[in-house]
């Protein structure tokens, strides 16, 4: 699996192009903003995305998805956030915004695959209701759930911190510490490093 990452919009969400050696086929994960950015480096790898994937469902992560008017998947307990400009925070921080693809439901422990490509979702609820990560091999997709060095937001409506602390620890914490993490926003990192320095871990 080849992994691209491309910083996008105004908060910087890291947007992740999986794609396929073989096929050139890709999975697009958190196209939030940049449409023509995003398509022009699509383009000129020769890369076709089939699929957007979302780790939940806040503007910043959803608003250049009607552009690629592609098939979009999020998670069961997110999907309503992607239609309402209200839940999605977009009516408050930026322009209203609502998905308007159809909106295939994720569950946890799911599998989505694309040719060779295989993500297992893990549901690590807390910053949002519906908050996934995705594990293929050793890498995750964390989203706003854990970042280098810090963890989600928890002051939205949904939110929980105590939530997100045991998501992050009953979900996270349990695989090895060479696993890499590719958050939503700023640098990778391994769990190893985020179980032995992040504060908001080693203090409890």
């Amino acid at each position: 699996m080849r992994i691209d990452i491309l910083p996008v919009g105004e908060l910087e969400v890291n947007c992740y192009i999986l794609s396929s050696e073989k096929t050139k086929n890709a999975i697009l994960v958190d196209p939030g903003d940049d449409y023509p950015k995003i398509k022009a480096f699509l383009e000129k790898q020769k890369l076709m995305p089939r699929f957007i994937l979302h780790t939940h469902g806040h503007f910043d992560h959803i608003g250049a998805d009607n552009e690629f008017g592609l098939p979009v998947y999020a998670h069961r307990l997110d999907a309503e956030l992607l239609q309402s400009p209200k839940k999605n925070l977009s009516d408050s921080f930026s322009s209203s915004f609502q998905v308007n693809a159809e909106i295939h439901i994720l569950e946890d422990k799911e599998t989505v695959s694309l040719d060779e490509l295989s993500l297992e979702v893990i549901h690590t609820p807390g910053h949002t209701p519906g908050g996934i990560c995705l594990k293929s091999g050793n890498v995750i997709f964390t989203g706003d759930t854990l970042f280098a060095g810090g963890i989600g937001r928890t002051d939205f409506p949904g939110a929980s911190e105590e939530r997100l602390i045991q998501s992050i620890e009953e979900r996270l914490m349990v695989f090895p510490d060479e696993t890499l993490i590719y958050p939503g926003h700023g640098p990778s990192s391994t769990i190893g490093r985020e179980r032995k320095r992040n504060p908001f871990l080693t203090h409890r």
